[in-house]
């Protein structure tokens, strides 16, 4: 944008520009804020993570820092991302400090604590996305025994694509899973549980079925509820802007920085999510949030913003 400017004979510098977004991530602040409560009120919460450069004016080098994103369920259907310093497990345990449900991520240890702690009501769902890569990278090392599981792994999927092509309900889905799912899971378990035993622990195959093994109670509770998906990929779409975007604006300038990515990068994925054009809900929005009612936030959300009257709409 610095570039376009300059080429229409307009001198404003990217400093400015920063400062604006700054300036627009504080004023709907709030919004961003009810999201999360939004999304935390969801029966199945997925959450991912990326590392993104975050500029240190102390350092000759760029820290690293991690945008999480969190994503509601279709009834609270926002993508909410959110910045930390690091990958610590202080970040997603502030940010669902008040959630009860389902949380469907992928292994990472930090997530651990949460689940285990008695008060928070949280169950783990894994990510067979994340589990069925392992083999796939273990190929080169074993090609015959992970040919094996992929094809059991493709023939869970393929009762996932009868369901999405059936258009089932969760009940009905529930239902095809403990018909078809659950008896293919029993034989992956035990073919896996026999390999495990005449594979080097640290081969590349060795690591996939141990990964699995340990977190297999994990992996199958999706057949445990129709609302459930097979894998985390929605959040791991989420991301995708941020990796790719990552390339062209290099890095956060600081922290705060990231923070003002985050929040701003929420309204849009959310819109993008829900089918709302970005550019005109953004543009209505900054215009009226300063002077709208803070007990009518909620007419600014979204998916609700689409029946509020506005001189734009109009």
């Amino acid at each position: 944008m610095e570039t376009i400017f300059q080429r229409h004979g307009v001198e404003l510098s990217r400093q400015t520009m920063c400062d604006w977004m700054g300036a627009c991530a504080e004023l709907v602040n709030p919004l961003w804020e009810r999201m999360k409560q939004v999304v935390l009120t969801s029966k199945v919460v997925q959450t991912d993570d990326t590392p993104v450069p975050v500029l240190d004016r102390e350092l000759t080098r760029t820290r690293t820092g991690r945008i999480w994103t969190y994503i509601g369920d279709q009834r609270h259907p926002y993508i909410v991302y959110d910045y930390t310093g690091n990958r610590n497990r202080e970040g997603p345990d502030e940010f669902l400090k008040d959630y009860n449900g389902y949380l469907q991520a992928d292994a990472f240890p930090g997530y651990d604590a949460i689940y285990k702690d008695p008060r928070r009501a949280i169950l783990e769902v894994c990510c067979w996305a994340h589990a069925r890569r392992k083999f796939y990278e273990a190929q080169s090392s074993d090609l015959c025994r992970t040919t094996v599981v992929l094809a059991y792994i493709g023939l869970l999927y393929q009762v996932e694509r009868e369901a999405r092509d059936d258009k089932l309900n969760a009940g009905e889905r529930f239902a095809l899973r403990q018909a078809k799912s659950c008896p293919i899971l029993d034989d992956l378990k035990a073919y896996l549980e026999a390999e495990q035993l005449t594979v080097l622990p640290k081969s590349p195959l060795g690591e996939a079925i141990n990964y699995t093994i340990s977190n297999w109670r994990a992996l199958e509770r999706y057949c445990d509820d129709g609302d459930l998906e097979i894998d985390n990929n929605g959040a791991e779409r989420s991301l995708r802007p941020i990796v790719v975007g990552r390339n062209n604006w290099m890095f956060y300038g600081s922290h705060q920085g990231g923070r003002t990515g985050a929040v701003l990068s929420t309204l849009i994925a959310s819109c993008k999510r829900l089918r709302v054009e970005p550019f005109t809900y953004l543009r209505d929005l900054f215009t009226r949030i300063s002077s709208h009612p803070h007990n009518r936030l909620d007419e600014l959300l979204p998916d609700r913003w689409q029946a509020v009257p506005s001189v734009i709409q109009g």
